[in-house]
């Protein structure tokens, strides 16, 4: 019982690191572009 409750809470961990990193990769794009469009602007 222990051990496949510790193995559903490690599935669990995965999947939301997993879901995190793409999030935190789309606001790295997402800072990026609005960069761009004001050094675009601003030439």
């Amino acid at each position: 019982m222990v051990r496949k409750l510790m193995l559903a809470l490690a599935a669990c961990g995965i999947v939301f690191s997993a879901a995190a990193c793409n999030t935190v990769k789309g606001v790295g794009q997402d800072i990026e572009s609005v960069g761009q469009a004001g050094d675009d602007a601003i030439n």
